[in-house]
């Protein structure tokens, strides 16, 4: 899908970024939108982004076994 540029002032940013980067304009617009967003997901706090994490993968339940020297020797096996 096409993106239209229509603010000269936008338009001369693009420009002067992919001039100091040697990049085309398409490719400075994605370099700068990519490091917006991730500068974006950084200002979440961690503790939060973890949080999420773990409400989308959580981990399975207790077995109640015990891991212990023997479980962890018969894991990595002859090493």
């Amino acid at each position: 899908m096409p993106l239209y540029i229509k603010d000269d002032t936008t338009a001369e940013l693009v420009a002067q970024l992919a001039k100091l980067r040697g990049l085309t304009k398409q490719a400075a617009v994605r370099l700068a939108v990519q490091a917006e967003l991730d500068r974006t997901r950084e200002a979440i706090p961690l503790r939060e982004r973890a949080a999420a994490l773990r409400t989308a993968h959580a981990l399975p339940p207790p077995t109640g076994k015990a891991a212990d020297k023997d479980f962890f020797d018969d894991l990595s096996g002859t090493l």
